[in-house]
């Protein structure tokens, strides 16, 4: 069975900076997509970022480019979403995905719990 488990949100105040993590368990990240989305009370998901394990080839929403970055550590089977400028906006539940097949994104077929981000003014 294939677990995604998110850790590293908190309240930090806008400016401020977190580091999410994505330990994969039950099955091996190196060939496959995985990526973040966000979700804030009363708004729809929103995609954030993905990246292709194998290659490292990744991608960012324009409302994060240049400040958000996603990175893998294979050895580890961890992706990871270094958020940087935090804005209040980027408050919400932050999810990991696998996507359902190697490089393959979507659709998505695993999520994990997730993990909370709040960025006070």
């Amino acid at each position: 069975e294939v677990q995604l488990v998110e850790s590293g949100g908190g309240s930090v105040q806008a400016g401020g900076s977190l580091r999410l993590s994505c330990v994969v368990s039950g099955y091996t990240i190196s060939s496959e997509c995985m990526g973040w989305f966000r979700q804030a009370p009363g708004k729809e998901r929103e995609w954030v970022a993905h990246i292709y394990v194998g290659r490292g080839s990744a991608y960012t929403a324009d409302s994060v480019k240049g400040r958000f970055t996603i990175s893998r550590d294979s050895a580890k089977n961890t992706v990871y979403l270094q958020m940087n400028s935090l804005k209040p906006e980027d408050t919400g539940m932050y999810y990991c995905v696998k996507g359902p097949s190697p490089w393959v994104c979507d659709p998505w077929s695993d999520w994990g719990q997730g993990t909370q981000v709040t960025v006070s003014s």
